[in-house]
């Protein structure tokens, strides 16, 4: 049984994909934007709160420092930027998928929309999982190990992009399941050619681990053990998605 193609009567122009696309561009700017004028008054208030898993930990008598003349406008500035972008990606999301879907099929929409779903919760639980699970204990674990003498005063932008840094890494790293499904998806790989991968999964994860977070084992192992979790996860999510692919070959033939 052949597909049948996309449900456009005539093929739009490049020039009109094109406006398409800037139009749906201005709209993300646009929503950013609003968002951001709404976040930049607590933007003081919104870097103490992401500011809060050191300043818990830090020795009394010792805070954060600011080394550079502006950094006290400009780190909580381009914070509140990013979570901006961050607030609006859902919407963001649905505006690339809503440019693609005119070209998906049917079956291709079905299984587009949940992966879409899933990939916001996923990014989004992974940088939560990084606010609350691996900060406490990785600055815990820095500033108990300070030599004698040393007094911890992190500078305020230098906090900040390592904090932007490990949000972005275990947000993409808790998408692991939807690159699985996709894979499966696409027929590049299968479940079976997975799992006798498993070992070299593995230790692909704490790779990255180590490539993605700071030099130290607690971050590395953190961010190491959700992805080889996620994978185990991705597995069965992508095991359900075989079924299908099998019988519409067969239908096909």
């Amino acid at each position: 049984m052949n597909e049948q193609a996309p449900p456009e009567d005539k093929e739009a122009t490049l020039i009109e994909h094109l406006l398409e696309l800037r139009n749906r561009l201005l709209k993300c700017v646009v929503v950013i934007g609003i968002i951001f004028l709404g976040l930049f008054y607590f933007s003081r208030e919104l870097y103490a709160l992401v500011a809060e898993p050191l300043q818990a930990v830090l020795p009394e008598g010792t805070s954060m420092i600011a080394t550079e003349v502006a950094s006290p406008f400009l780190a909580p500035f381009k914070l509140t930027l990013y979570l901006s972008i961050f607030a609006a990606m859902p919407f963001i999301l649905h505006q690339g998928w809503a440019f693609i879907a005119p070209g998906l099929y049917r079956h291709e929409k079905k299984l587009a929309v949940p992966l879409l779903a899933s990939s916001i919760v996923l990014f989004y639980a992974g940088a939560a999982f990084a606010y609350f699970v691996v900060f406490p204990l990785m600055f815990g674990f820095f500033t108990s190990i300070a030599p004698e003498g040393v007094s911890v005063m992190t500078d305020i932008t230098s906090y900040l992009d390592f904090v932007l840094a490990l949000f972005l890494a275990f947000g993409l790293a808790f998408e692991l399941p939807i690159a699985i499904v996709l894979l499966v998806w696409a027929g590049i790989t299968d479940v079976a050619s997975l799992k006798q991968k498993r070992p070299y999964i593995i230790v692909g994860c704490f790779i990255l681990g180590m490539l993605l977070t700071p030099p130290d084992i607690i971050s590395q192992t953190l961010l190491a053990l959700p992805m080889w979790i996620l994978f185990e996860a991705g597995l069965l999510f992508a095991r359900t998605l075989e079924k299908p692919d099998r019988l519409k070959t067969d239908e096909d033939e």
